[in-house]
């Protein structure tokens, strides 16, 4: 088949494109669920992986990142979106099926040679991605970005929490049952994701492809573009410390279920499935809100949310009763799918918007290279982190004593991943003050964002009773931070500094 894209599309055309790259999202979120995140955790504990090398496979998909310098040049050369991509998808989804084959065999591989293996997944992986971006962003009318992929996102997640809770049954059941070694419901974990992720690749070679505009000049230069460009390098600024926040902990949190609570994998796919519900449930809201008002808004709606989520992962085990350590993984997950599911769907659209139409794919993987050195470096730092913590802890208590009743109350308990979890907090609350710089095209007033928000959470409470509760947040937190330091000045002598405005 020639892949060849075409100068202009009909509706018919765009309609029946917009429709694959639903069918492509459905089979790669069958890939990733199957061979990602809980299950790939999972198979590391199970193959005895250590804390620094859990953190150097979170790193690895973005450290990847740094090679999209070849989707430049490639899309430079060739100005086939779909050629690449499509070529790439199928080299990166093969690793996987790999990986599922040698542990059926050899019924054990080393760690070592999973990451090797890996690494030409995310490799290719990386190549496709700013091409497939680009490709989307010409295809998808600009107006309907928010709200199509909101659609997406949320029959993507849907097939995530079902594919994700049969594997986590499947792998429960197979072990209590001793059916067969456990390894091995792994091993066809991963060849089930390498399959689907070719289908991926095949809705995607049958999805038409606009003309794109090739930017010209040397490559170096055009590099240096959106460094230059002053609104997206505030943004660059903000993602990057706003991932760095995050990879610090998040990829910790299925090993502390783990090892510390010793949960099952069918409690912890409970637990993702709680966040995925609430994400489906809240992230078409969120675009709608995106399209009207801005991605920027959304962002600091839900960052601070976001904040508070890591904030409660420092008390999950505090308790002597089970149930009340379930109840706040339960909130905490919640919390999880409500706030991710704005943040990732704004980022995604910020991204696109601020990134000129001619220079798309030059802008993204700038943004991409960039905050893949923050994503790689973060998970190492918590893995190291994590070790030196293991020896250590903080332990604050209240204590009430009485002639007829003693009670002693655990305020805080930090030990090994814990303090993780609290660093990342301190660091994500940092970041979100970078966000205020960052200036989107169609961007309201946040004082009337805020009013008009409140009037639609007031007419649709039982939706959205939650989240008006967090509008005011972070601002509010800001400002209690800066009105103490301004009577700390007073107190020691000096005059106030004013604040800057919001």
């Amino acid at each position: 088949m020639a892949w060849r894209p075409e100068p202009t599309l009909t509706d018919k055309q765009v309609n029946r494109a917009m429709r694959l790259v639903i069918g492509d999202g459905l089979a790669s979120e069958a890939m990733t669920t199957l061979t990602s995140g809980t299950f790939l955790v999972a198979m590391l504990v199970l193959l005895n992986a250590n804390n620094f090398q859990i953190g150097l496979l979170a790193g690895l998909p973005t450290f990847t990142n740094v090679f999209q310098l070849l989707s430049v040049w490639l899309v430079r050369r060739f100005n086939n979106r779909r050629a690449i991509v499509v070529i790439c998808s199928f080299l990166a989804r093969t690793p996987l099926i790999i990986i599922g084959v040698l542990i059926l065999v050899f019924k054990s591989i080393p760690v070592e040679s999973i990451v090797f293996i890996l690494f030409f997944h995310y490799f290719f992986g990386s190549i496709a991605g700013p091409c497939w971006n680009a490709w989307m962003k010409d295809l998808i009318p600009e107006k309907a970005l928010g709200t199509y992929f909101s659609k997406r996102t949320s029959y993507t997640t849907l097939l995530n929490i079902l594919l994700g809770l049969a594997a986590a049954f499947l792998v429960d059941y197979t072990k209590n049952n001793r059916i067969t070694a456990e390894i091995n419901i792994y091993a066809c974990l991963f060849i089930g994701g390498g399959i689907a992720g070719i289908i991926s690749a095949l809705c995607l070679s049958n999805t038409s492809e606009p003309l794109g505009k090739v930017t010209t000049g040397n490559i170096l230069t055009v590099l240096q573009r959106p460094l230059r460009d002053r609104n997206f390098r505030k943004l660059l600024v903000f993602n990057s410390a706003w991932v760095f926040a995050l990879n610090i902990a998040t990829p910790f949190f299925v090993v502390f279920m783990m090892k510390k609570m010793g949960l099952s994998i069918s409690w912890i796919i409970a637990l993702t499935i709680t966040s995925q519900i609430c994400s489906i449930l809240t992230v078409r809201m969120w675009g709608r809100f995106a399209d009207r008002y801005s991605n920027k808004t959304i962002i600091g709606i839900c960052a601070p949310l976001y904040i508070l989520v890591l904030i409660g992962w420092c008390y999950v085990g505090i308790y002597t009763k089970e149930y009340l350590n379930i109840f706040l993984l339960f909130v905490i997950h919640a919390g999880t799918g409500i706030a991710n599911a704005g943040i990732n769907l704004s980022l995604t659209n910020i991204s696109l918007k601020l990134s000129p139409a001619e220079e798309s794919v030059v802008y993204l993987s700038t943004k991409n290279i960039i905050t893949a050195l923050f994503s790689f470096i973060a998970p190492l730092i918590g893995g190291y982190m994590a070790d030196y913590f293991s020896s250590r802890s903080l332990l604050v208590d209240a204590q009430w004593q009485s002639p007829h009743w003693h009670k002693v109350i655990h305020l805080l308990d930090l030990h090994e991943f814990k303090f993780l979890f609290l660093i990342a907090a301190g660091l994500a609350f940092i970041a979100a003050e970078l966000l205020l710089a960052v200036k989107e095209t169609g961007e309201v007033a946040k004082n009337v964002v805020r009013r008009m928000m409140r009037t639609s959470i007031r007419n649709n409470l039982k939706e959205y009773f939650l989240i008006g509760q967090l509008i005011d947040l972070h601002d509010a937190f800001r400002n209690l931070i800066r009105r103490r330091g301004k009577e700390t000045t007073e107190k020691i002598g000096h005059p106030p500094t004013e604040s800057l405005p919001n």
